[in-house]
């Protein structure tokens, strides 16, 4: 090894470039067994909960919830992807209209919990302005 590059096989490849490869690898790989272990606890045909749109969103978000239990029984928060939460709902109706007036660009997270904080659903959207 000479510096900062390894030489195999003639061609020179750069460690950074290569610790890079197999960061991006390594996310792929854990990202694909997160998604196959979560369809594996949900079965093969999961329920939806909530349906929401448009999605991305600009002045306002439509959320219905198709649960066949008594809706006021759950809570539904939206947190910004930094993890601060910009709405939260604690008597949960059928239909729910959010203005998105006050709300930055960006990609926003929702989750729908029964009232021992299990999380019944959770999912993102995006509002563009």
């Amino acid at each position: 090894m000479c510096g900062k590059s390894l030489y195999i096989a003639g061609n020179k490849i750069r460690f950074t470039a290569l610790k890079r490869l197999l960061l991006i690898l390594s996310i792929i790989l854990l990202c694909s067994a997160a998604a196959s272990a979560q369809v594996a606890r949900a079965g093969s045909n999961p329920v939806k909960v909530v349906r929401f749109y448009p999605n991305p969103a600009s002045s306002f978000i439509n959320f219905e919830f198709t649960a066949q239990s008594n809706m006021s029984n759950y809570s539904f928060k939206i947190y910004s992807f930094i993890g601060k939460k910009v709405y939260e709902n604690n008597n949960v109706t059928p239909r729910t209209l959010i203005d998105l007036s006050d709300y930055f660009r960006g990609v926003y997270i929702f989750q729908l919990a029964d009232r021992n904080g299990q999380i019944i659903e959770s999912g993102k959207f995006q509002v563009v302005k």
